[in-house]
């Protein structure tokens, strides 16, 4: 299948440029053909995201693997003005004549590209530049973790990548100084961090500079010969001391001098119709037609339901007294709650993360009518990244089957990894969460390409968190109380996102009232807390997904379950979730609904 994925992709973009489709009454010929056009043209603009997928990488229809991606103004009004056409021609269909997956398509294609153009006044209403996912800490990670080097042309093509480093800081920064311009500026921690990050990052001699030393170490696994191995590093040297550390100085420069403008107040009501914009990214996030202050009393509720399982099962365990905080940090001070904070517990936390994905995998079997074909490795964070990259996410395998997908673990402060949420984080970014998700959408057959690799916040994050439930359910800590705690405070941190992301960017929270809420409900650590929140206050909306998208999911399984009676059946529940891909959730229902009618229309009249 990703073989036939791979041919098909690769066909389609060498011939996209040219290919002019048949048209029947002004229609494009074939509705499929539609949107693996739009697929197409998208992602030819967009080297980056090729690497990143893996389809064309190191073949002889690779014409993008030397190139990185435009990040400039223009570019973004470019695939704003591309998405409304192709909207358009979208609605140009009558949705009736199509077929049922197609209908789905339509669908879910209409309500994401619906949500770009409606967002149209927004289109420059982020930080390109922040501490979080700022393209100053995510260029250095997409070349060392995705840029693959096997041979002499992939080695020329990393260094080629290099040199355009110059070209993709000018476009950054033109993108920051156009969006100063219209009073779109970063509050004044972001400044502190990315300055900071940015000047430690070339602080070290251009040798020891991981976009070198990883250069060298792919490179030295290879076949290339000695000589060209040489020069290659030669070059390559020459490119991160010139090109590199003389792009990030530039970049430096523009944020300093934007510093003074910063406003130490932070939220999405400090931008240019900053409620209306917040509205819109609650929207994006849920899918959900909800509102904030429908979210925020979610979250409240929530959390007095989650406080109350928490305080049953610090009861049984015998810590009775005190603060949800409080009782965290008893727990913590237990012997034996974390590993020793040394270099060798690295290999040992690795190796057993690995073997709860084992576990997961083979305990939650009966509840999946297929698990994925691709395996699930778990890694270390770059080290590089370490200090601003999330405490553990999920990369989706390669197309080609050559990348397995890999469950990334922050190392940063082994001091900070309880061992009781081990498995429900395990349970989340890999099986059978995020690993489940995304590496089974690949493996969908019979539907447009976009179908399986288009995300879609609240489907993702609220599976992921439906499954740390789900694992549970199952027993897997009806013998481990203490487990079961790592749970629900995993639970309890996404119910107080609810509150928190609303408080900031609705309610004006100050910074410091929203870490002092989350410390409070959570016992999370202080530092792990002040990053969550200032990642909330740059990414406004996207904390919202997990525990809507969670609630949702079960409202969806508690309605399949009623309706059907004896006719439920939860591997064919969860194959119809998964098995469409990621989907706003609108249209998830839609797609449940219909599974619900099917199934009762097949179920015997007893």
């Amino acid at each position: 299948m990703k073989r036939i994925l791979l041919y098909s992709l690769a066909a389609f973009i060498l011939v996209g440029s040219v290919w002019t489709y048949k048209l029947v009454w002004g229609k494009p010929f074939n509705f499929d053909h539609l949107l693996e056009r739009y697929l197409i043209v998208f992602v030819k603009e967009q080297p980056e995201l090729l690497t990143l997928v893996g389809a064309i990488e190191n073949t002889a229809l690779d014409f993008h693997s030397d190139k990185l991606s435009d990040a400039s103004p223009e570019a973004a009004r470019a695939s704003f003005e591309q998405a409304k056409r192709y909207l358009d021609l979208i609605r140009n269909y009558d949705r009736a004549d199509l077929g049922p997956q197609q209908q789905i398509s339509y669908d879910m294609m209409t309500w994401y590209l619906g949500l770009m153009v409606d967002g149209e006044s927004f289109l420059y209403h982020d930080f390109p530049v922040n501490q979080v996912s700022g393209l100053q800490a995510d260029l250095p990670s997409f070349m060392t973790s995705y840029h693959v080097i096997k041979d002499k042309k992939s080695a020329e093509r990393y260094i080629a990548r290099l040199k355009s480093f110059r070209m993709k800081f000018d476009q950054i920064g033109a993108s920051v100084t156009y969006r100063a311009e219209r009073g779109i500026i970063p509050p004044a921690f972001v400044f502190e961090h990315v300055i900071r990050d940015m000047n430690k990052f070339i602080e070290v001699d251009p040798s020891e500079n991981t976009l070198y030393t990883t250069f060298v170490s792919k490179l030295d696994s290879t076949s290339v010969v000695d000589d060209d191995k040489t020069a290659l590093k030669a070059e390559a040297l020459a490119a991160v001391e010139g090109v590199v550390y003389d792009s990030y100085r530039f970049l430096i420069g523009v944020m300093e001098e934007m510093r003074p403008q910063a406003k130490t107040e932070a939220g999405a009501w400090t931008l240019p119709d900053g409620d209306a914009y917040y509205r819109h990214m609650t929207r994006q996030h849920t899918s959900m037609d909800v509102s904030p202050e429908e979210v925020h009393q979610i979250g409240l509720d929530e959390v007095t339901r989650i406080t109350s399982e928490m305080n049953t099962l610090f009861n049984q365990i015998g810590i009775t007294r005190g603060t949800i905080a409080e009782r965290f940090k008893s727990l913590d001070a237990r012997p034996g709650t974390f590993y020793p904070d040394t270099s060798a517990s690295i290999s040992v936390i690795i190796a057993d993360y690995q073997a709860m994905v084992d576990q997961l995998l083979e305990g939650t079997k009966p509840l999946f009518k297929r698990v994925p074909q691709a395996a699930c490795e778990v890694h270390r964070v770059p080290v590089h990244s370490e200090a601003t990259a999330p405490f553990a996410y999920y990369l989706f395998p390669a197309l080609d089957g050559s990348r397995p997908g890999i469950f990334y673990i922050n190392l940063r402060e082994i001091s900070e990894i309880p061992k009781y949420g081990m498995m429900t984080l395990t349970a989340h970014e890999a099986v059978p969460g995020h690993h489940f998700q995304l590496a089974l959408a690949q493996e969908i057959q019979g539907v447009p390409t976009v179908r399986r690799i288009l995300p879609f916040n609240a489907f993702a994050e609220g599976w992921a968190l439906y499954t740390e439930k789900l694992v549970a359910d199952i027993g897997m800590y009806d013998d481990d109380p203490e487990s079961d705690l790592g749970r629900l405070q995993a639970e309890m941190f996404r119910a107080v996102r609810l509150v928190v992301d609303t408080g900031i960017h609705l309610k004006r929270w100050t910074r410091e009232q929203a870490i002092a809420y989350m410390l409070e409900n959570t016992g999370m650590p202080d530092g792990e807390v002040t990053a969550e929140i200032e990642r909330y206050i740059v990414w406004p909306g996207q904390a919202l997904g997990y525990k809507m998208g969670m609630i949702h999911i079960q409202g969806l399984r508690a309605k399949s379950e009623t309706e059907m009676g004896d006719a439920f059946n939860l591997p064919e529940f969860h194959d119809t979730v998964l098995m469409n891909g990621s989907l706003p959730m609108s249209v998830l229902d839609t797609v449940v609904e219909g599974y619900i009618n099917t199934s009762l229309s097949r179920t015997p009249i007893k």
